[in-house]
């Protein structure tokens, strides 16, 4: 069995600056996810005939162009799924209630618009801990996508956080456990801590987010973006042979500077880099797989065949 999941997370601007200590844009940019970023992603998987997985922040479907992003989303076979109702990067640091309003809120949100719950779960920030896992079990979660055991990652995104606090700016970013860089990288049942395969029955699978065979590099948008349409499937291959390749990207994976993001475009390397060249890269890496013998699927399908073969 080879698949490929591709899924995006629908983080509105105001959480990178919010990343970055920067103040709230005031302008249309705020809203550039769902008016630009969703309808090219749209055309860009239709084009390659692929279901994706879009995780949505409960609060932004207080928006029109969001519910309907939504629906249109929905009606052309993709997956939602919940990525909280307020994208707390700190929501691992809350209270279990305060936790389960967040997650429960979220799902109500996309019930409203979609007439059911989502099955799967992102974090903020992708960070997770035993607490959160054991919200989402009791929340009826077929799966979670948020373990990133990627050492790049972790110590570029420690690094980013100190270098901002040096310039004064506070980040609302977090670091997650070093330990989650020992977690499995293909897809598991989460034991206790969740960084290990569960030794007895567990309700929800895990499905990692994607990291290359050799080293864990990081197999995500924001390295395709910046490697290009020659030298991202470079990067593709190094996944092969992976039983799930688990593509993760962003809204922010095709918009730039172009965007009206020009305030943001100093803290964002890839928004320099043209949507052009971004979706060509997409294209590239999607090919690579595709041409590998990789069927893509959503999420919810992965989770599912995965949990039987992991449980059988």
């Amino acid at each position: 069995m080879k698949l490929c999941a591709v899924s995006v997370d629908l983080d509105e601007v105001p959480c990178y600056h919010a990343i970055h200590g920067l103040p709230m844009p005031a302008d249309d940019s705020a809203h550039a996810v769902y008016t630009r970023a969703v309808p090219r992603l749209g055309e860009l998987f239709t084009s390659l005939g692929i279901p994706a997985t879009f995780f949505v922040i409960g609060r932004d479907l207080q928006a029109g162009i969001a519910r309907s992003a939504v629906l249109g989303l929905d009606r052309a076979g993709h997956e939602l799924g919940n990525h909280s109702q307020n994208h707390r990067y700190d929501l691992v640091r809350l209270d279990a209630d305060a936790m389960r309003s967040e997650v429960r809120e979220a799902s109500d949100a996309l019930a409203g618009v979609l007439g059911y719950r989502p099955v799967g779960f992102r974090a903020p920030g992708y960070t997770i801990t035993d607490k959160l896992f054991d919200v989402l079990a009791s929340e009826g979660f077929a799966y979670d996508s948020s373990v990133f055991p990627c050492p790049a990652y972790y110590g570029a995104k420690t690094a980013a956080i100190g270098l901002i606090a040096a310039r004064g700016r506070t980040s609302r970013s977090i670091v997650d456990r070093p330990a989650v860089l020992f977690a499995p990288a293909d897809p598991y049942l989460p034991g206790r801590p969740f960084w290990r395969r569960a030794t007895l029955g567990s309700s929800m699978i895990e499905l990692p987010i994607g990291v290359t065979r050799v080293a864990r590099l990081p197999f995500i948008g924001t390295t395709i973006s910046l490697l290009g349409p020659s030298l991202a499937p470079l990067l593709a291959r190094q996944m092969l042979g992976r039983p799930l390749v688990n593509l993760e990207l962003h809204g922010l994976d095709l918009l730039d500077i172009a965007d009206g993001l020009r305030a943001l475009a100093p803290y964002q390397p890839d928004l320099r880099v043209p949507v052009s060249r971004k979706a060509a890269a997409l294209r590239a890496v999607l090919g690579t797989l595709r041409d590998a013998g990789y069927d893509f699927v959503t999420l919810r399908e992965a989770a599912a065949a995965f949990a039987h073969r992991t449980r059988g």
